[in-house]
């Protein structure tokens, strides 16, 4: 289907604005779900093409006539705060990307909306280190941290709706760790790639992970809302890398020296701690929580996916990860957030 005008929540964030972006350069009206005006002004300045919403997922019924007459809603928006200021969050974890998402899909249904896509992620899925993982190697949610029970709980939701409701067509977008330019949180990728061309890692961490651009998932979104089938799982996780591979590939691109040494599990649970205590104090965003160093032990070598139902069904393809990285430090460092020389003249090749 040809789309007009969507709805996308979670706006300002990495994937959202990303895919906004690419919707307003296809000429689709975009309503944004935005939970900051001042934000959205940073994320988006003057942009034609988009109109803002002012809402938040813990109340979905405060904006949800807003919904109605858009071909499509982009469920972007998650809670992920355990990840970066430490803690347990699990009431607001289910609050915000289970029952907000049940209630996004029943109001969207409610208000004439017949295509949904969900963000879900490489969380809902599990399998043997070291082997492809696709997607119908579901993870059972007893054997999930509170985050990945929330986005697999989720997705149940967004599933058990459409089991009441054949007639609404709803696809899921499973993302590995994204990267990419406009990441004004930062999310844990931006402040990775921030402490590194700073210099503030103490050093390299174990485990594996899975490195997508952004705007790769954007283009996995549109695809699936325009020709993905309903009920159906789509992978966009990127390429198997490890911190060992890719923090060098940051310092060779931003021409900074990277750490060289690998640091013990021990060490990284006592300075998990450490910066927990400080997030407490603070109310600043971490790099490294005990959630965090938890997820790295157990995960590790779980992230080699197949795209092959992706590529053939929704025509995903990625992007060489060092143009990414090369990308992200250039618009940081565009936006002042990074010192160097100006981009004309810093000797990296641009787009």
């Amino acid at each position: 289907m040809k789309l007009q005008t969507a709805f996308v929540t979670g706006a300002t964030g990495l994937l959202g604005n990303n895919l906004v972006r690419e919707l307003v350069n296809r000429g689709v009206a975009v309503k944004a779900l935005v939970r900051s005006p001042e934000k959205a002004a940073r994320q988006f300045g003057s942009l034609a093409g988009i109109e803002l919403v002012h809402g938040d997922m813990a109340d979905v019924g405060a904006f949800s006539a807003a919904m109605r007459a858009c071909d499509v809603v982009f469920h972007t928006a998650a809670f992920f705060r355990d990840n970066y200021k430490g803690g347990r969050h699990w009431e607001m974890l289910k609050r915000i990307n289970v029952d907000g998402s049940a209630a996004l899909i029943a109001q969207a249904h409610r208000h004439g909306v017949r295509r949904f896509v969900q963000t879900s992620s490489i969380a809902v899925l599990n399998g043997v280190p070291g082997k492809a993982i696709d997607e119908t190697s579901l993870r059972d949610p007893a054997d999930a941290d509170d985050y990945y029970r929330s986005k697999i709980l989720a997705d149940h939701a967004v599933s058990d709706f459409l089991k009441m409701h054949p007639e609404m067509h709803a696809c899921f977008i499973l993302p590995g760790w994204m990267w990419g330019p406009g990441d004004i949180g930062p999310t844990s990728s931006g402040q990775v790639a921030l402490d590194t061309v700073l210099g503030k890692l103490p050093g390299l961490v174990p485990g594996s992970f899975s490195v997508v651009d952004a705007r790769d998932v954007a283009l996995a979104h549109i695809a699936a809302a325009e020709r993905g089938r309903s009920g159906e799982r789509y992978l966009a996780a990127g390429r198997h890398m490890t911190m060992r591979e890719l923090i060098p590939m940051i310092g060779r691109i931003a021409r900074v020296d990277t750490p060289q040494r690998m640091l013990p599990v021990p060490l990284l649970f006592a300075l998990a701690g450490l910066q927990e205590i400080y997030a407490r104090l603070t109310g600043k965003p971490i790099l490294l929580s005990i959630a965090t160093v938890q997820l790295m032990v157990k995960e590790a070598d779980r992230t080699r996916f197949s795209h092959a139902k992706s590529e053939r069904e929704l025509g995903l393809k990625f992007r060489p990860v060092d143009d990414t990285l090369r990308e992200v430090i250039v618009w940081y460092r565009e936006h002042k957030w990074l010192p160097g020389l100006p981009v004309e003249d810093d000797g990296l090749q641009h787009p």
